[in-house]
């Protein structure tokens, strides 16, 4: 709705083949008037009298009607169907996640300055970590700096029962704690109903600690991993880091325009094979991820994926959050995630913080 409207307001938007985009909205009305600029915005109370609008517009009941199966529950994919009995309702959830792939100027824009916000809350680390703190109260103090700068909190994820708060901050052996989350990094919690990111476990010295918060800014996010030691680390975590940052360097020259993800993802899980750290990349055990990196954009989780088996091919204009890490049963997680445009010439990082370890 946003993406195409430019309002989040809750009601329906009809897009013809023909014609003006017919916005219906149940609440609130005046704020999507005033937000979507498009010239037809009308109030609607009930979906049921959709057909009938559309109607009074001058549009027929089309024959096909498009929608995003992949996130509409089932309860409304079958009003929809008794709203439209005559009519044959289509998934269009690929078609619509390709396009939002690849990114305009102006959302390119807005997605730098979510990544420069997101450099400020790394290069702010310094003055707020204590050692001896919680995860949480050191998260709390991160998540309020990033307020300041207009974060707006919410995180949008679009696989079904997904959901993320600002981030993970995680300390030691806490970070490398699987959870049920589609990302690399888990986590204990503050509770087993939330069960992922920060909890209780107490920030020490010697360890790494995983700084993974997505800077989400007028819609757009940035996604931004950075690890911070309080005094050095052991010499196999600094190595396995090293090890990462050379992977990322190396897809930064190879992924160009037509390169296919399920190859630079093959590339990158050989290139860890070869350095040692098969058994480490991207998780840890039976049930790791197999992905090493992810488009972004209004949601967490958008077209391209970086991950095994995937054909899609890069585009200029996409963006995508690129994250080789390694993880240590009771040590942690090093690693690096940068948030890239992709670009004739290869990827161009939006996120310019140091990727080296900050010792501190």
């Amino acid at each position: 709705m946003f993406y195409y409207s430019g309002t989040a307001q809750q009601g329906w938007l009809y897009v013809p083949d023909h014609g003006e985009p017919l916005l219906m909205v149940f609440k609130d009305f005046q704020r999507a008037k005033d937000e979507s600029g498009f010239k037809q915005v009308v109030s609607l109370v009930s979906p049921k009298e959709i057909p009938r609008t559309i109607a009074a517009f001058g549009y027929a009941i089309p024959n096909n009607i498009g929608l995003e199966l992949d996130v509409l529950t089932a309860n409304q994919y079958i009003l929809f169907q008794e709203i439209f009995s005559d009519s044959n309702i289509i998934d269009i959830s690929i078609e619509i996640r390709l396009q939002r792939a690849v990114k305009s100027d102006y959302e390119i824009s807005l997605m730098r300055q979510a990544s420069q916000m997101a450099d400020k809350v790394a290069a702010k680390v310094p003055d707020l970590i204590k050692e001896g703190m919680t995860e949480i109260e050191f998260a709390g103090l991160v998540e309020a700096y990033a307020r300041t700068l207009g974060h707006q909190g919410l995180i949008r994820m679009r696989m079904w029962d997904n959901d993320l708060f600002y981030g993970h901050i995680m300390a030691g052996s806490g970070a490398a704690i699987p959870s049920c989350l589609s990302s690399p990094t888990g986590g204990r919690g503050v509770n087993p109903s939330i069960a992922q990111g920060p909890g209780f476990n107490k920030i020490k010295r010697n360890e790494p600690i995983l700084v993974d918060y997505v800077f989400a800014l007028n819609g757009y996010i940035s996604d931004h991993t950075r690890i911070f030691s309080l005094g050095n680390l052991p010499e196999d975590l600094l190595k396995a880091h090293d090890a990462m940052l050379e992977i990322q360097a190396m897809v930064i020259k190879t992924a160009i325009p037509g390169s296919v993800t399920g190859e630079l993802y093959d590339m990158m899980m050989s290139e860890a094979s070869a350095k040692g750290y098969k058994d480490y990349f991207m998780g840890a055990g039976e049930r790791r991820i197999r992905f090493a990196g992810h488009g972004i954009g209004l949601e967490l989780d958008e077209f391209p994926f970086i991950a095994e088996g995937q054909k899609l091919c890069l585009e200029k204009g996409m963006i995508i959050a690129l994250e080789p890490k390694t993880f240590f049963s009771g040590k942690g997680v090093v690693g690096i995630e940068n948030s890239f445009l992709v670009t004739d010439n290869g990827l161009e990082s939006l996120t310019t913080f140091s990727d080296k370890i900050t010792i501190l």
